[in-house]
C-alpha cells in the first residue's frame, strides 16, 4: 500500500487525508500539536514542528513514504518541496515555490514577463516606507513579504497610518523583517483556482469575484464562484494567470491566486502553489469543474502520469456556481445560534462551520482567521443560487443577551 505524508495535520489537510484513504492509500502527517485536528484522520502520525527538517525527514524515511504533499497550506509548501527533494519523491524546486510565497518575489516576476503590476517598494525601515508613499501620492497598501490570512495588510492613506501600522506588518514577515509596499489597485478583487500537470500549460478551473465586510475593505465577506461574467473578462484574467504559473517553472500542483481589477485591467495581488483555503479546493473546485483536483493532485506527487482530459470541465458544468459565504452577525455576547438545521438539511449546502457558540462574545473580524463562521454553497445556475443564499440569510442568525 503507498503511504502518503502530509504537512501540516491541521483541520484544513482532513479533506486531503480523507482523499487519501478514499483512494485506497495509507495516510501519515505532522504537527507540532497533540491534540491537532488531522492525526484522528491518520494512519500514523509525528508530532513534531515540520519546520524540523531534520526530525521530521527522518520519520518520513522510516516509514517509506511514496509521497509528500498539502493543500490550502501556503507555509507548508516550502517544507513540501523540501522533503520531496531529500527523499527523491516528485515535487517542486524550493526556488520556484518562492515564487507563490513571497510577494516581493511575485512582484519581480510578474513585471520580468511584462504581466501587470502595481508600483511597489520592499521596504526594510518606516523611513523608506514613508519616502515610497510620498514618491506616490496616492493611497498604498501595506502587507508582510510571506505571511498568510491578512494579518498585517493595512491600507495607508497618509503618514500617520504608516506611523502606526508599519511596525505590526513587519512582525508578520517570516524569514526577512522587511514590508511589501505598493500603490493600493482601486477595483473589484477575484480568486482563481487551477491546475498544473508535469509539462503542461496551466489550466484555471474555478473564478470567483469578491466582496468584503464593510467595516474592513481587506477582509472579504463573500466569494461569489461562475465561469462566465458580465462585467468582466474572465478569459483574459486567465490567460494572465495561466501565463504567471507557466512562467514561474512549477512542476505540477494546484493553485491559487487573487487579482484586482482597476481600468479593465487585471493585477496580481498573490499566489499560492496550493489550492484555495476555506475549503474552496476540497468542496468549491470539484463541485463547479468536475475536475477530481485532489486526486490528480496526490497521483501527481506520486509520480503517476495525468492525461490532459481529466482536468477539461465538462460542458454540463458551465453554468454552475457556488458561493463560500461568511457569516455576518451583530458583535456582542450570543444568547442562541438558529438555523443549524436548516444548514444540515439543505441540499447544495456542502459545509458550514461556526467560530463560536452560544455564550461566547462574538466582533467584527479583525484579519481573516477572526470571522465568526461560513457556509459553502453549490447550484445548477446563479437563480438557485440566490433563492438558497437568500433562504440562508433569513434563517441563520444569532440572538444576543
Amino acid at each position: 500500500m503507498k503511504k502518503i505524508l502530509v504537512l501540516p495535520s491541521a483541520a484544513s489537510q482532513i479533506p486531503l487525508l480523507k482523499k487519501i484513504h478514499q483512494m485506497g492509500f495509507a495516510a501519515y502527517s505532522i504537527n507540532p500539536y497533540p491534540d491537532s485536528p488531522g492525526f484522528a484522520f491518520s494512519d500514523g502520525y509525528l508530532q513534531a514542528d515540520f519546520f524540523d527538517v531534520d526530525k521530521c525527514l527522518e520519520y518520513a524515511k522510516s516509514l517509506h513514504v511514496d509521497a509528500v504533499v498539502s493543500d490550502q497550506c501556503d507555509i507548508a509548501m516550502g517544507p513540501v518541496a523540501n522533503y520531496a527533494h531529500e527523499l527523491g519523491l516528485p515535487g517542486n524546486p524550493e526556488q520556484v515555490i518562492h515564487f507563490f510565497r513571497d510577494k516581493s518575489a511575485m512582484r519581480k516576476l510578474s513585471k520580468e514577463h511584462n504581466l501587470n503590476c502595481p508600483d511597489f517598494r520592499v521596504c526594510t525601515t518606516l523611513e523608506d516606507a514613508k519616502d515610497f508613499f510620498l514618491q506616490l501620492q496616492h493611497k498604498m497598501i501595506i502587507k508582510p513579504l510571506d505571511s498568510n490570512s491578512s494579518r498585517g495588510v493595512f491600507t495607508i492613506c497618509s503618514i500617520d497610518d504608516l506611523n502606526q501600522h508599519f511596525a505590526e506588518t513587519e512582525t508578520y514577515s517570516i524569514q526577512e523583517k522587511a514590508v511589501l509596499c505598493e500603490r493600493f489597485i482601486d477595483g473589484i478583487e477575484f480568486t482563481i483556482d487551477g491546475i498544473k500537470l508535469p509539462g503542461q500549460p496551466h489550466q484555471c478551473l474555478a473564478i470567483s469575484e469578491k466582496r468584503h465586510f464593510a467595516h474592513n475593505l481587506n477582509i472579504a465577506s463573500l466569494l461569489y464562484f461562475s465561469h462566465t461574467n458580465s462585467q468582466y473578462d474572465y478569459q483574459k484574467l486567465q490567460e494572465l494567470n495561466n501565463r504567471y504559473v507557466d512562467s514561474s517553472g512549477l512542476h505540477f500542483g494546484l493553485t491559487h491566486a487573487e487579482y484586482k481589477c482597476e481600468n479593465g485591467e487585471f493585477y496580481l495581488i498573490e499566489i499560492g502553489a496550493r489550492g484555495g483555503g476555506n475549503f474552496i479546493s476540497s468542496h468549491i473546485v470539484p463541485s463547479i469543474s468536475g475536475v477530481d483536483n485532489m486526486g490528480i493532485l496526490i497521483r501527481m506527487s506520486l509520480g503517476e502520469t495525468i492525461h490532459s482530459h481529466e482536468i477539461d470541465i465538462p460542458p454540463a458544468f458551465r453554468e454552475k456556481c457556488a458561493v463560500l459565504e461568511f457569516f455576518d452577525f451583530p458583535a456582542g455576547r450570543v444568547k442562541e445560534l438558529k438555523g443549524e438545521d436548516f444548514l444540515k438539511a439543505t441540499p447544495g449546502i456542502l459545509d458550514y462551520h461556526f467560530n463560536f457558540q452560544a455564550g461566547d462574545a462574538i466582533e467584527k473580524p479583525a484579519n481573516d482567521s477572526k470571522r465568526v463562521g461560513y457556509y459553502i454553497a453549490c447550484a445548477n445556475n446563479s437563480l438557485e443560487l440566490e433563492r438558497l443564499r437568500q433562504n440562508i440569510k433569513e434563517k441563520v442568525r444569532v440572538t444576543l443577551f
